[in-house]
């Protein structure tokens, strides 16, 4: 899509689906925040890959709506908002109008009949619209300047791509849901007709308005008569399954331009919430603290640097390999902090062209030993299991381990999903992390640690071990506060040793039999070629999706249920598959290669 784009979101769908994606999210009081947190995320993310410049949100309110003059139950079954999420929509919309985001709303016609109309309007204004929503009934709208974006399978619709996911083009959307009726909404459509055989008559008659015009040429005389003696019903169903496009709402383009947030409500509001990552990104910048990084050459400095640990009683470090594998790994170096903003990095076994000469690796841990395995010095670091292995395969125990920011942060939002130390240390500290590809460069040009000059690794290696001294400062106290330190210490950090051991030990296989096994699977994997290519009457690469599905739709002239997204040929999904085996004998054979592959490579 080009020139002028105006994103409308239905806010009823994005909130519901936030709900029931979420659970059991809540603030220290008990305030349920699930849909908050689900509704805003998604929402950043559209704004993060669409960047649209105009922007509105949609919402349903109570109150009287138009359709139930038509047909006063309509959506008389749809059971009550839940009580906890009712009481999130007026923090979420707090926060809607802190981002400057048009919200717009009518007591007596549906969120669908103000995105028409908006829609409607943007189009004579110029604009293309997009409307996100998961909601079927909005295909209808479809057309050349309105598309549908589905958050759920993130997938833009224009007309062909609601031809292809719907089964009919979005002009006859309406005549299926007349037809076929919408238990949700309570829209009664026609007594025994279904989704297959609404789509079905359209397909066939081409429109609603043929059917209605030749209800004899239904073959199927239960639904030639249920058509026939509902024709009240199914007018009535058309008129409560059209979206109205012609309100009287106002479309000034200046009213949806995305503008700058209010940062200071966003920051107090989030805060309150509890979403801590979100709050960072609206807090007021943060002082920069000048930070000391240095590297220790000397024995006699590494001695000072132990002594300072051991007063100190903890220490945060950090691991630098040449593998990202700690089974694999070989450490290259490793960094300490016990001040803030000041950290030193150990280089071990950098081995480049002209490196400079570093403590040998044996001398290193007689001064090192008596600290990190010592049990009373706390050990504090980002994913400390890495680095836990990594010295255990130097010959090192390390004891004494205590906070792993990585775990405190999964307690603390465990709807985050990925818990590295970039994040943690931008949503806590405001500062931003050098990108390892600044060290080791990236693609072809990519080099191990081993390789990377020791002045590039130092500020690198030294932030990760100040960050996570200054995380695990505020996530630990915040764990206390919650009530969620018993589970860290009881359960989360015991199984950090126990995972390490796993990880070491590995598991231990019969590799005679499992050759053995393989050779097996390989002889069935060529009999069900064999009998693929017998089945079929051709030979062809079963691997291909291309091939199979040439053979399959093309020459078997199988029945088609959809097409891939990227490629747009037949699919041969497992799903699509199972809806044909009984279609051919092929098909089950195929299935049966599948799983026998599966088997033999995983």
């Amino acid at each position: 899509m080009s020139g002028k784009i105006l994103y409308l979101i239905d806010g009823n769908s994005l909130l519901y689906r936030a709900y029931y994606a979420i659970q059991r999210l809540s603030t220290a009081g008990g305030f349920p925040t699930n849909a908050i947190f689900g509704f805003l995320t998604a929402l950043r993310k559209l704004t993060e890959t669409a960047r649209p410049g105009h922007l509105g949100i949609v919402f349903d309110i109570p109150g009287e709506k138009m359709r139930r003059e038509v047909f006063k139950d309509y959506k008389a079954n749809r059971k009550p908002m839940p009580a906890d999420l009712a009481v999130q929509i007026p923090k979420l919309k707090e926060a809607l109008r802190a981002y400057r985001i048009p919200l717009l709303e009518s007591a007596r016609y549906e969120a669908d009949d103000v995105l028409g109309s908006l829609a409607a309007k943007a189009a004579a204004a110029g604009f293309q619209t997009v409307i996100v929503t998961t909601d079927k009934d909005l295909f209808q709208l479809v057309d050349g300047s309105t598309r549908i974006y589905n958050p759920a399978k993130e997938i833009l619709l224009d007309e062909n791509g609601v031809r292809e996911s719907f089964g009919v083009p979005p002009a006859r959307v309406v005549d299926v849901l007349s037809l076929w009726g919408d238990p949700s909404d309570n829209i009664p459509g026609v007594p025994g007709i279904g989704e297959k055989t609404a789509k079905s008559l359209i397909a066939e008659f081409g429109s609603l308005a043929a059917v209605l015009e030749n209800p004899d040429r239904i073959k199927n005389p239960k639904i030639r008569d249920a058509v026939k003696g509902n024709l009240d019903v199914l007018e009535m169903s058309r008129t409560l399954a059209t979206i109205e496009r012609g309100l009287d709402v106002d479309f000034n383009p200046a009213d949806f331009i995305v503008g700058e947030p209010d940062r200071t409500v966003l920051a107090r509001l989030f805060t309150d919430l509890e979403f801590s990552g979100f709050a960072a990104e609206f807090a007021p910048p943060a002082e920069k603290i000048p930070r000391r990084y240095r590297a220790i050459f000397e024995e006699k400095d590494l001695r000072d640097l132990a002594a300072r640990i051991a007063a100190a009683k903890f220490v945060s470090l950090d691991t630098e390999t040449d593998h990202v594998a700690p089974t694999r790994a070989r450490l290259v170096g490793m960094s300490f902090a016990v001040e803030p903003a000041e950290a030193f990095y150990l280089p071990l076994r950098h081995d480049y062209l002209g490196a400079p000469a570093q403590i040998p690796v044996e001398s290193a841990w007689t001064i090192l030993r008596p600290i990190l395995e010592n049990p009373d010095i706390r050990k504090i670091g980002q994913n400390i299991k890495y680095d836990l292995i990594i010295l255990r395969r130097e010959g090192i125990t390390l004891k004494g381990v205590d906070e792993d920011t990585m775990v405190l942060s999964y307690l603390l939002e465990p709807n985050w999903g990925r818990h590295n130390l970039d994040r943690l240390a931008a949503a806590y500290l405001h500062e931003t992390s050098i990108p390892i590809a600044d060290v080791i460069g990236k693609g072809k040009n990519e080099i191990t640690m081993n390789r990377a000059p020791i002045e590039a690794v130092v500020p690198y290696a030294c932030q990760d071990a100040d960050f996570a001294l200054g995380v695990a400062g505020i996530l630990g106290p915040r764990l206390e506060a919650e009530g969620l330190a018993g589970l860290y210490r009881e359960l989360e950090r015991p199984l950090i040793d126990i995972l390490a051991d796993m990880e070491i030990a590995g598991v231990k296989v019969d590799e005679p039999a499992l050759r053995g096994l393989s050779a097996e699977l390989e002889a069935d994997l060529r009999r069900l070629e064999e009998r693929i290519h017998e089945s079929a009457g051709v030979v062809f690469n079963i691997n291909s999706p291309q091939q199979l599905s040439a053979v399959l739709f093309q020459k078997l002239l199988l029945p088609v249920t959809k097409k891939t997204k990227g490629t747009k040929i037949f699919s041969t999904s497992i799903d699509v598959l199972d809806e044909l085996r009984d279609r051919h004998p092929v098909v089950s054979f195929v299935l049966q290669n599948r799983q026998t592959a599966q088997q033999k490579y995983t």
